[in-house]
């Protein structure tokens, strides 16, 4: 099981990754652009991810997946559980979600 720490630790350590708390919510972003996002309550996280793929994965997923909020559908976003995660699938979603707002060359350079 994932916790919120584990997701804060490995997010500080991405390259222009910065910390905000907003309306409650502990908020990733590089720049203006927030790739990730943990709901107050510590129990599930938002991460930027393809609004073409999202259907697919909440059907296939849905007690770990679900889409956010009506008035964020507009945006390439999606909300998972994180008690249903494991430490490998969690690192990979927020690697992929902090890949689609970072620079590529940033990205590239990125070994972690």
């Amino acid at each position: 099981m994932v916790t919120a720490r584990d997701v804060e630790q490995l997010a500080l350590t991405l390259p222009r990754s910065e910390r905000h708390l907003i309306r409650d919510r502990v908020k990733f972003r590089v720049g203006r652009l927030v790739y990730l996002s943990i709901a107050p309550d510590e129990l599930s996280m938002g991460f930027g991810f393809p609004k073409e793929e999202r259907d697919a994965l909440v059907a296939a997923e849905p007690a770990k997946f679900f889409l956010p909020r009506p008035s964020d559908l507009r945006f390439n976003w999606l909300e998972v559980w994180l008690a249903e995660l494991d430490e490998e699938e969690m690192r990979e979603l927020v690697l992929d979600s902090w890949r689609m707002v970072v620079p590529k060359r940033v990205a590239a350079a990125y070994a972690g």
